[in-house]
């Protein structure tokens, strides 16, 4: 198979997968909150093991509690999904907004650019973004983290779809 045609073929596979995880966002938001309990799971585990081997008590036994801890909530988030999605929504919707405000904040250093109106519109919607989740908490959390995945692997899809034509008209000349 040919250089373009696996890109092709990965391309329409990841465009088919964003489908999916649209048409069933919350089913895929707590398989989301599994995957990071687990996660969580494995390296609260490591780090619990590797604090062992440390010299210093006080190191040793803050390593082995901090891992401890990153256990607990990753067992929290494999027991309880639904909770975990919403713990995850909170977390990615806090860094929308704070996104936001930090564009906003760029935006007024930009004043006398071309990129001033382009950065503020941007610092805003991611904004109005945060704020709208916040509105719509209880909705949104459910699905929230699911139509991220999908809308990623959707333009991911397409990229690659564009990449694999690009590479089959050009493919003499690169």
């Amino acid at each position: 198979m040919s250089e373009w045609a696996r890109w092709m073929m990965i391309g329409l596979l990841s465009v088919l997968f964003g489908i999916l995880a649209l048409g069933n966002a919350v089913a895929v938001s707590l398989a989301i909150a599994v995957v990071t309990g687990s996660l969580l799971i494995l390296a609260g585990g490591i780090q619990a093991v590797v604090g062992l081997t440390d010299d210093t008590p006080l190191n040793k036994f803050l390593s082995v509690m901090i891992g401890l801890l990153v256990v607990i909530l990753g067992v929290s988030f494999v027991r309880n999904p639904f909770e975990g999605t919403l713990s995850l929504t909170l977390v990615v919707t806090l860094f929308i907004g704070s996104a936001g405000i930090l564009r906003l904040f760029w935006a007024f250093r930009m004043r006398e650019t071309g990129f001033f109106w382009m950065m503020l519109l941007s610092g805003a919607l991611s904004i109005l973004l945060a704020g709208y989740i916040f509105a719509n908490f209880a909705e949104a959390s459910t699905k929230l983290l699911g139509i991220l995945l999908g809308l990623e692997l959707l333009f991911n899809g397409l990229a690659l779809v564009v990449l694999g034509l690009f590479l089959r008209a050009y493919s003499d000349d690169i």
